[in-house]
């Protein structure tokens, strides 16, 4: 062996100890990779679930404000008609749901059937259930609650074939479509004023029927 081999044998003899003494840590950094993409995904898990939590009890929150709300509604129309002795007593949710259905002031119904029924003391005589009026006095229907979604349908301007009379009409309006001054004056005003008797437009748990103060919906 020559003298430049003898030089390279033994360099190659000097770097072996020191590669063998530092090796690459390989399956250590696929471990805690691993362990740091469960807890990355676990984290986020946690937060979608947070996050439907908390949409849900916001949902929930507010469908109870809701209820809360029809409810006062439908007591202050029952209550009304309690104080006065009128058969439509027990109607009054029904009355608040096709409202809020077809967009309308919820104490526009019951503020008809009071000025045209005494509210169903004196229905219609030829027909049957019709304590609105409806169709001067010559529709009748299969029950109250019957009479309560066709009027409620029409009002908001939800049947084709009535619609031009209602639709995107304010309370007075749908009124005066519904009863013309030149046939019957001061109607609408009339039935507005059983309206603000019946409660207020923005009725709440905590707000009283008597405290109503008119909107500008119904002027």
């Amino acid at each position: 062996m020559n003298k430049n081999n003898l030089i390279r044998f033994a360099q190659s003899l000097v770097l072996l100890p020191f590669v063998a003494a530092t090796p690459v840590p390989l399956g250590s950094m696929v471990l805690n990779t691993a362990k740091d993409t469960v807890q990355t995904v676990f984290i986020q898990k946690e937060n979608i679930e947070a996050g439907r939590i908390i949409a849900l009890n916001q949902a929930l929150d507010q469908q109870a404000k809701d209820l809360e709300a029809k409810k006062a509604k439908a007591d202050a129309i029952d209550g009304y008609f309690e104080s006065h002795d009128m058969p439509l007593s027990g109607t009054g949710m029904k009355m608040v749901i096709e409202a809020e259905k077809n967009g309308i002031d919820w104490r526009l119904m019951p503020a008809i059937a009071v000025r045209e029924s005494s509210g169903g003391k004196s229905d219609c005589i030829k027909v049957e259930n019709n304590p609105f009026g409806w169709g001067s006095c010559k529709i009748g229907f299969e029950s109250i609650e019957k009479a309560i979604e066709t009027v409620a349908l029409n009002l908001g301007g939800n049947n084709p074939n009535t619609e031009k009379h209602y639709d995107n009409k304010t309370t007075k309006q749908i009124l005066r479509a519904y009863n013309p001054p030149s046939i019957v004056p001061h109607y609408a005003e009339q039935v507005i004023s059983i309206m603000n008797d019946i409660g207020k437009a923005d009725a709440t748990p905590d707000t009283p029927a008597s405290s109503y103060v008119p909107s500008a919906q119904t002027m």
